[in-house]
C-alpha cells in the first residue's frame, strides 16, 4: 500500500439566477451536486415577486444579489473565494425577462435588461476568470440564452449580447484552460406556460412534449464535465428539434 494520500481537492460551481424551485437554475444546481461538485448560488427575490408566477416563500440562493448593481458581481467572488474556494465553474441562468415590444418598451426596462442579461454577465466572467488558479481541473463558463427577438424585445436584444460576451470568453480565456459556452433550451416549463402555449410549443416540437428544467441541466452538467471539454465557443440548442 503506498504511504502518498491522494489529495482530493472539491470542484465548486457559481450558479445565477437560482429563485424559484422550478427553475432553470435549481434544476443545474442539483445537477452539479449530483456529478460531485460544491455549488454555490445567488438569486434575487426581488425579480421573481414582481413577475406573474411570484417567488417561492423561502429563498433557495445562499446569497440575495441584485446584478443591476454593478459592485455585486465582483462582491459575490471575493464572498465566496474567502468562505469556500476557488471557483472553477461559473453558469449563469439568471435574467431579467418583461415582455414588450419596439413601440412600447421603456428606456428604464431596456437598460436594466442590458444590465442583467448583459452587462452582469461580462462582470460575473470578468470576476470568475481574475480568481481562476486552473485548480483542479479547467474552468468551466456556461450561460443560458433564448432566441426571443419580436415582442420582447429588451430581453431578446440583450441576450444577444450576452451571446457574444460569452462567445468572446471563449477565445480570450483559452489561455486560462476556461472554456464558455451558450445553451439555448427553448421553450421550457418553469411554471410560465399556460395550456394554450404548451399545446403550441408541443404541436411545433419533434418530439411533440415540452422542454423541462432536467433536460437544460443535463447539458450544463455534461459541459462542466472532462467529457464535454472539447466542447467550446458554441451555441447550443436543447430545446428536442422544432419542425421547420
Amino acid at each position: 500500500m503506498s504511504n502518498i494520500e491522494e489529495v482530493v481537492v472539491t470542484r465548486i460551481a457559481l450558479v445565477t439566477g437560482v429563485g424559484r424551485s422550478i427553475g432553470i437554475a435549481a434544476a443545474v444546481a442539483d445537477a452539479l451536486r449530483s456529478d460531485g461538485w460544491r455549488v454555490v448560488t445567488t438569486g434575487w427575490q426581488g425579480y421573481d415577486e414582481r413577475m406573474p408566477w411570484g417567488a417561492d416563500a423561502v429563498p433557495l440562493a445562499d446569497i440575495e444579489a441584485d446584478l443591476a448593481d454593478t459592485d455585486a458581481p465582483a462582491a459575490l467572488f471575493g464572498h465566496f473565494n474567502r468562505t469556500v474556494g476557488t471557483i472553477s465553474a461559473l453558469v449563469c441562468c439568471h435574467c431579467e425577462s418583461v415582455d414588450s415590444t419596439l413601440l412600447d418598451t421603456t428606456v428604464e426596462s431596456f437598460d436594466r435588461h442590458f444590465a442583467i442579461n448583459a452587462r452582469a454577465t461580462w462582470l460575473l466572467i470578468k470576476a470568475f476568470a481574475e480568481q481562476f488558479t486552473g485548480i483542479p481541473d479547467p474552468g468551466h463558463i456556461v450561460a443560458i440564452t433564448s432566441d426571443h427577438t419580436a415582442f420582447n424585445l429588451p430581453y431578446g436584444a440583450s441576450k444577444g449580447a450576452m451571446d457574444r460576451i460569452v462567445l468572446a470568453a471563449a477565445v480570450e480565456l483559452a489561455s486560462l484552460g476556461i472554456t464558455a459556452n451558450v445553451v439555448n433550451p427553448g421553450a421550457t416549463d418553469t411554471g410560465w406556460l399556460d395550456r394554450e402555449t404548451a399545446d403550441v410549443v408541443r404541436a411545433k416540437n419533434l418530439q411533440s412534449r415540452v422542454g423541462t428544467p432536467a433536460d437544460c441541466a443535463n447539458l450544463v452538467r455534461f459541459l462542466c464535465s472532462a467529457q464535454g471539454q472539447w466542447i467550446n465557443g458554441q451555441v447550443l440548442y436543447s430545446d428536442g428539434g422544432l419542425k421547420p
